[in-house]
C-alpha cells in the first residue's frame, strides 16, 4: 500500500486531473437505496464522476475489483489545527507556540485524516483562523488533506468555552489584552453581529458558537448556558443574512434549548439533552452531531491524574461517559443525525471508530454510513455534489475489504482513497 504525500507528486497528480479515468469496483454501495451494485465501472473526468455502469474492464483502469467501494466519508466536527496532548504540553504551547508552529503541525493532521478515508470535513474552530488558511492550502493542491468547510474562530462569550484568555494569569491577561468580536468573544447582541461579520471577513464558511461551557476549556463549568437568547438570535439572524449555517457546541440542556429556539442548524455533542430538547430538535429540524469518540476518549483520559488539568479532569469524567447513551436516545427519538467526531480531542486519523460506537448504540451500519455521506452532505448544503457516487458528483471514492454493512469496523481500515479524481492512497 503506497501513500502519495509528497507535495511535488501531489501537484503532478493534480496537473493530470483532466485525464479520463476508470475505476473498476467489485461492488459499489448505493447509499440511497442501501444496496450493493456488483461489478461496477466509474468513469471520471476533471475530478467529477461522468458515469457509473457495468464493469467495462477498460485498458487503463484502477483495479478495485476485489474491493467494496463507497463514497468518500465526511466528518462534520474536527479541529485539524490541534491535537490532544498532556496538560503540561498544552500549557507550554499556550505560552510558546506561534501560529506558524500550529500551522505546520496541521499538515500531518490533515493528511492523516484524508488517508483514513475522510475526503471532506467541517472544521469547527481554530485560533487565528488557521483552519481557513489550511483549507486554502489544501484547495490549491499545496498539501494533501480533506476538502474543508471551516468556521474560522469559534464565537464565545467572555470567560466562555473558546475564550482564548481563560484562566491566564493577570500578567499574561494584561499583555494579551481583552478579546472582542474580531477575536471571537462577545457580550451583547450587537457584538454577536460584529463577530459574525468578522468571520465572513476572515473567509469562514459557517459559524460556530459555544452555547454552553465545555469540557476542555480552562473554566469550572462544562454545561452552563453562556449566551442570552437575544445574543443567540442576533448571531443566527446575522449568519443567515450572510448565507452561513450555525453550529452550536452545547452540553447542558438549557443551552441546547436556547440554541435550537434561536434557529441554529446543528447541535454538537448535546450531552445532557432532555425530553424537551428532543422535541425541539423535531420541531425545528435541527441536526445532531454526536462526537461519541471524543466522549469516550476524554472519559478514559480523565482516569490519568496527569493528563488533564485539575479544572478539566472532573468535567471529562462527568460528561464524557454520557455521550453514547445520549446518542442512543436521540436516534431512537428520530432526531436527524450527521456523523461527527471532534477529532483533535483524540488523535486525528481515528475518526472511523465513531462508526462502531454508533452501531453499538443502536444504529445499523447503513444508517451510520448514511450519517457520514448523504446526511452530512445535506447539512453542508452539498447534497448534489458530495456523499454519493453518481454522475455529476465529486469523484470521492474509498474502498475497503469485505462488507462494512455486516462489519462497520472495516471502515477503520480503508485501503484506497480518491478525492476529486486524485488518488491519495492506492493498493
Amino acid at each position: 500500500m503506497k501513500q502519495l504525500a509528497a507535495a511535488g507528486l501531489l501537484l503532478a497528480l493534480n496537473g493530470a486531473q483532466g485525464a479520463t479515468q476508470t475505476v473498476d469496483c467489485g461492488r459499489l454501495l448505493d447509499v440511497k437505496s442501501g444496496t450493493w451494485r456488483e461489478r461496477v465501472s466509474i468513469v471520471i473526468e476533471n475530478g467529477a464522476i461522468q458515469s457509473v455502469g457495468p464493469m467495462a474492464q477498460a485498458a487503463d483502469h484502477i483495479d478495485l475489483s476485489g474491493k467494496s467501494c463507497l463514497p468518500g466519508l465526511i466528518d462534520m466536527h474536527v479541529h485539524l489545527t490541534s491535537e490532544t496532548q498532556p496538560a503540561v504540553d498544552a500549557y507550554r504551547d499556550r505560552l510558546t507556540a506561534d501560529p506558524a508552529d500550529m500551522a505546520y503541525r496541521s499538515v500531518k493532521y490533515a493528511e492523516r485524516t484524508l488517508l483514513a478515508g475522510f475526503t471532506t470535513v467541517r472544521d469547527l474552530g481554530a485560533e487565528q483562523a488557521l483552519n481557513v488558511s489550511l483549507k486554502r492550502a489544501i484547495a490549491a493542491g499545496s498539501i494533501p488533506g480533506p476538502r474543508m468547510f471551516t468556521a474560522g474562530k469559534a464565537i464565545a462569550t467572555t470567560g466562555g468555552h473558546a475564550d482564548p484568555t481563560n484562566n491566564l494569569s493577570h500578567f499574561l491577561g494584561e499583555a494579551i489584552g481583552t478579546p472582542g468580536p474580531v477575536e471571537g468573544v462577545i457580550d451583547s447582541p450587537e457584538q454577536g453581529r460584529q463577530a459574525v461579520r468578522a468571520r465572513y471577513k476572515e473567509g469562514a464558511d459557517l459559524i460556530k458558537i459555544t452555547a454552553t461551557g465545555g469540557v476542555l476549556s480552562q473554566a469550572a463549568n462544562g454545561q452552563n448556558s453562556q449566551y442570552t437568547e437575544d445574543e443567540l438570535r442576533a448571531i443566527v439572524s446575522t449568519a443567515k443574512d450572510y448565507g452561513f449555517r450555525v453550529a452550536a457546541h452545547a452540553h447542558g440542556a438549557e443551552g441546547i434549548k436556547r440554541a435550537l429556539r434561536a434557529g441554529v442548524d446543528s447541535i454538537e455533542h448535546g450531552t445532557l439533552m432532555d425530553d424537551e430538547s428532543l422535541a425541539l430538535f423535531r420541531k425545528t429540524g435541527g441536526w445532531y452531531v454526536p462526537t461519541i469518540s471524543a466522549g469516550r476518549y476524554v472519559a478514559d483520559k480523565a482516569k490519568d491524574p496527569n493528563y488533564y488539568s485539575a479544572l478539566v479532569r472532573p468535567k471529562a469524567a462527568a460528561i464524557g461517559p454520557q455521550l453514547q447513551a445520549t446518542f442512543a436516545r436521540a436516534h431512537k427519538a428520530g432526531v436527524k443525525i450527521a456523523f461527527g467526531t471532534d477529532a483533535g480531542v483524540f488523535p486525528h486519523g481515528e475518526n472511523a471508530k465513531e462508526f462502531g460506537y454508533m452501531v453499538e448504540a443502536g444504529m445499523t451500519p447503513l444508517e451510520a454510513i448514511r450519517a457520514a455521506t448523504v446526511h452530512a452532505a445535506t447539512l453542508l448544503d452539498q447534497a448534489q455534489r458530495l456523499g454519493r457516487v453518481e454522475p455529476g458528483f465529486a469523484a470521492d471514492i474509498v474502498a475497503v475489504d469485505g462488507d462494512p454493512l455486516r462489519d462497520v469496523k472495516l471502515l477503520e481500515q480503508v485501503k484506497f482513497v480518491m478525492k476529486d479524481g486524485v488518488v491519495y492512497k492506492k493498493l
